[in-house]
């Protein structure tokens, strides 16, 4: 039984995250687990299949408007590397040419190689989350992913999605929400 809390959207069967650590990746586990927001949380298994945003929303009839993308970004500066986790609505794309180069204070910001996202977030590609990131990395929030009623995010591994309130994801441990830090998709 779904907890009176937990988000549910459309037809997607939803069920407390911490009910189902095995459609979790272990750090999810870890971060959700005395989180006092945990029980707003809920998490729905998927096709691995159709893990990307546009290919799930086409499977399971979704609006573009609920999904928030998780990606990673790089930069140097002084020899350090700056590593920033940037979450916006799936109708956006990050800025990561201005705003996120600018929030890094680097020369220049790059996505992280798929490779090297999947081997240091512990998380596996099409389910990488603002949920249970490695300590030190920077957590960028769009200010608009407040707006989305239900949000779909990644859980960390393919075959599932959490669902949860837009407002906390911005109230995730370490979050910033930084206004601008997407712009339209296309």
């Amino acid at each position: 039984m779904v907890p009176m809390s937990t988000p549910s959207l459309g037809s997607l069967v939803t069920v407390a995250a911490l009910e189902r650590p095995d459609l979790l990746a272990p750090s999810v586990v870890a971060a959700l687990t005395g989180w006092p927001h945990a029980h707003e949380v809920g998490v729905v298994e998927i096709d691995p299949a159709v893990a990307d945003t546009a290919a799930m929303n086409a499977a399971y009839g979704l609006p573009d408007d609920t999904g928030a993308n998780c990606v990673l970004v790089a930069g140097r500066r002084d020899g350090e590397e700056r590593i920033a986790a940037c979450v916006v609505r799936a109708d956006t794309r990050a800025d990561v040419n201005t705003t996120v180069k600018r929030l890094l204070d680097v020369r220049k910001a790059s996505f992280l190689p798929m490779e090297r996202a999947v081997a240091e977030s512990a998380m596996e590609h099409g389910g990488i989350t603002p949920v249970g990131l490695p300590e030190g990395w920077r957590l960028l929030v769009d200010s608009r992913v407040a707006d989305i009623d239900v949000a779909v995010i990644g859980s960390g591994v393919r075959r599932s999605k959490l669902l949860l309130p837009g407002r906390l994801v911005a109230s995730l441990p370490g979050a910033e929400s930084v206004e601008g830090l997407a712009r339209p998709a296309g």
